[in-house]
């Protein structure tokens, strides 16, 4: 079986290299070629390739890009690489993006007789690698269950939703309430630095109380270090968060709260703040 694998950055870097690791055959392309590398590096059973042509042939191909319009370029239109793909090959993507853009995805897919999933991914970087990555599979059930195997290679646990739009949700809606609660921590720490309280001591008492987060455990110890270093960076924070708020918007869903803490992360934006990690949103609160 050979595998196609687009976008092998800090999310899908971690993915091709379990496949690579598995003793898969796996075609990889992205932009950076220091990516590519990296990749690569995982075992003999990877190629790069500059052209995306060359996975016409491939029999599952995964996407895992930016943005909603990175995967229009890439896949749709005339020279999408759906447009080559065999039929019946499957295409799984793993990026972010709104269910109108996944349900898109999914109707080309099936117009050329491929079939699709949209898979989006839970937690960080750090799990992606080591395989401990939260899927939440939104497709046809029957291509689900012949993906799954493979799917449980490169992450755990592996959740079946039912439609493309649903698996988009979980995503959209983890984000929304995980960087939500980002900003709220942040703001504590401030309150806390007023009272005189240590950050890291602030963050211990807060371990033993109802603010207790996975923010609080993972990016609270960041923020008390001074440590901003993107594992996730502030500006793909606020496509996240822009696009989970069109969401909610679309299906009539009054997200006031979410909305502030995309306010929160547009100020840290457009002050300099977008290539750092999502905890710099702390700088900006006084």
């Amino acid at each position: 079986m050979l595998f196609g694998f687009i976008g092998v950055g800090a999310m899908g870097g971690g993915l091709a290299r379990n496949l690579i690791r598995a003793g898969k055959q796996v075609y990889i392309n992205d932009l950076k070629p220091e990516a590519v590398q990296r990749a690569l590096a995982a075992g003999s059973s990877g190629k790069g390739v500059d052209n995306l042509s060359e996975l016409a042939d491939a029999d599952v191909v995964f996407t895992s890009l930016p943005l909603p319009q990175d995967l229009e370029e890439v896949m749709l239109g005339e020279g999408g690489l759906l447009a080559s793909m065999k039929s019946g090959a499957t295409y799984i993507d793993v990026s972010t993006i709104d269910p109108q853009m996944a349900r898109k995805l999914s109707d080309a897919a099936d117009a050329r007789g491929v079939h699709f999933l949209e898979c989006p991914l839970g937690k960080t970087p750090a799990h992606a690698a080591k395989a401990e990555e939260p899927i939440f599979a939104g497709g046809k059930q029957e291509v689900f269950e012949s993906m799954k195997p493979i799917l449980e290679i490169i992450g755990s646990p592996v959740y079946y939703l039912g439609n493309v739009e649903a698996a988009c949700a979980v995503k959209l809606i983890s984000n929304l309430i995980g960087m939500t609660n980002l900003v709220v921590l942040a703001e504590g720490i401030r309150i806390g630095e007023k009272a005189g309280i240590d950050s890291k001591f602030l963050l211990e008492l807060l371990g033993d109380t109802g603010a207790k987060s996975m923010q609080l455990d993972l990016r609270g110890p960041w923020i008390a270090d001074g440590d901003f270093a993107s594992r996730f960076g502030l500006d793909l924070t606020v496509k996240d968060l822009r696009l989970g708020c069109e969401m909610a918007e679309t299906w009539g869903n009054d997200a006031k709260t979410m909305q502030v803490a995309l306010d929160y992360y547009k100020k840290a934006s457009s002050e300099g703040l977008g290539q750092e990690d999502c905890n710099a949103v702390y700088k900006i609160i006084k």
